[in-house]
């Protein structure tokens, strides 16, 4: 809060000079009566340390839902595949021109903006005790191919409004607040989900095998990375994992990705856990063969073996005895590809989660063995089943979670408690830094689709509760 005034205030003489000679009042003469008085009367706090927000003056958060919007519309024009659609894979070059657009976004609302060597991008508002472990919050911004433009997005475009939200109302935060960009919260190039805060985590096996990691056109990851402007002189990446406790807290602001809380009417999910998240690539060989001349009984068909597989996956899971446990084909490949041809090898990459580990786990267990099984019974070879990932769950702190419910109760904006059933990059976060989450309502549940859609109103009530959260653990 800047001390200026004008002369059409019509503050009388005494008055202005008694404010401008605040610094030079001792702590003794704070404690006077006369002194509160006069305090109370001006309105401005006399130190950074007395500014916090209750329940009275919250109303003074002023989101520009307007200039958001229009953001998160031209953040979507950087894609692969025509509006309205959303297409943005990592390192490519509209990944880099919408990092751009992020970057001077951030430094436009006066944060001081960093890059690690894979490319997660940070942009920073000191606090006024900068010594002390910063707030962070942030998401990703990359996209599947043929998605929407809110997934992560809202995250990302909506922390830097609700800087800018808490900037307007003249607060100033005692622990600095830090927004992140992740890289490549999508596995969509190579295989790995939530590949920046992974590594932000202290994924040291991770690090190493990006070394010899290559995408679909056998691009390496540290190509890829340089073509981008990352990693130009090291294939070291330990630089950028993070200490433990390097925050004091991370929260995230995301989009529900399910219907609950537009089905209930509800504005804000306040999330307790994030499930436990699990990837496999199989593949199965087969001769192959052309299509007309191999007869039924002589074919081992590396395309049927799969396709039993897929029903396996179904059965196993919906049968795991856990309403949560939920498992997907995303991807499947078939070889050679022609139509007059028998598959001569199939590829499956699996996604298996549940809120409980031991539910997820004995589904994997059981997805190996039927994959064991009709390898053998159709005469083809299992030539590989690879766990990629088995995280375990993680868990919001109880703490994050009450500055989450006590900003909507301020906010007087309904909640609810949820579990997240997708992961994000939240997940690995909480392995460094107390993490919390908040969901807004989308329609329908849509999401990885271009119909995902979040409504302005929605979006203002979630980056206001944001706001209100950093606002309430910048104080602490």
């Amino acid at each position: 809060m800047s001390w200026k005034f004008s002369v059409s205030h019509s503050l009388p003489l005494f008055l202005l000079l008694f404010l401008y000679s605040f610094p030079l009042i001792s702590t003794q003469q704070n404690d006077d009566p006369t002194f509160k008085t006069m305090h109370d009367f001006s309105g401005y706090p006399v130190d950074k340390s007395s500014y916090t927000f209750t329940p009275s003056n919250s109303s003074s958060l002023s989101v520009d839902i307007q200039a958001l919007q229009k953001q998160i519309d031209e953040l979507s024009t950087f894609s692969d595949t025509p509006a309205p659609s959303v297409t943005r894979i990592l390192y490519t070059e509209n990944d880099v021109l919408a990092r751009r657009y992020v970057k001077n976004l951030m430094g436009l609302a006066g944060l001081s903006v960093t890059e690690d060597v894979v490319g997660n991008i940070f942009g920073r508002w000191d606090g006024y005790e900068p010594e002390l472990t910063a707030v962070a919050t942030g998401s990703h911004i990359d996209a599947i191919p043929y998605s929407g433009k809110y997934d992560g997005v809202v995250g990302v475009l909506g922390a830097i409004e609700a800087i800018n939200a808490l900037k307007r109302s003249g607060f100033k935060p005692k622990r600095s607040l830090e927004i992140i960009l992740f890289t490549s919260e999508e596995p969509t190039r190579f295989g790995i989900g939530c590949l920046g805060s992974r590594l932000l985590a202290g994924g040291e096996a991770l690090a190493e095998a990006l070394k010899t990691t290559v995408d679909g056109q056998n691009i390496s990851f540290l190509e890829a990375a340089r073509s981008a402007g990352y990693a130009r002189d090291e294939d070291d990446l330990s630089s950028v994992f993070l200490k433990n406790d390097s925050y004091s807290a991370f929260v995230e602001l995301h989009i529900e990705q399910a219907p609950i809380l537009e089905e209930e009417g509800i504005s804000i999910g306040v999330v307790t856990n994030i499930a436990a998240p699990a990837s496999i690539k199989v593949d199965f060989e087969g001769n192959g063969g052309h299509a007309g001349g191999v007869l039924m009984p002589d074919r081992n068909d590396a395309g049927l073996a799969a396709a039993e597989l897929m029903l396996a996956i179904e059965k196993h899971v919906t049968e795991s005895g856990s309403l949560d446990t939920v498992g997907t084909v995303g991807i499947l490949e078939l070889y050679p590809g022609a139509i007059n041809s028998i598959p001569s090898k199939a590829h499956l990459e699996i996604d298996v989660r549940d809120i409980e580990e031991s539910f997820r786990n004995a589904v994997i267990n059981k997805i190996h063995k039927a994959a064991k099984s009709i390898a053998k019974k159709r005469k083809v070879t299992l030539s590989e089943f690879k766990i990629i990932n088995q995280d375990p769950l993680a868990h919001s702190n109880g703490s994050l979670i009450k500055a989450v419910v006590d900003a909507s109760d301020e906010l007087n904006l309904t909640y609810k408690y949820m579990i997240s059933r997708a992961y994000h990059d939240s997940l690995f976060m909480a392995r460094i830094s107390p993490m919390g989450m908040i969901f807004i309502p989308c329609y329908k549940g849509y999401s990885h689709k271009p119909e995902e859609y979040a409504s302005p109103q929605d979006i203002e009530n979630g980056v206001k509760v944001l706001a209100l959260t950093l606002a309430k653990l910048s104080l602490r």
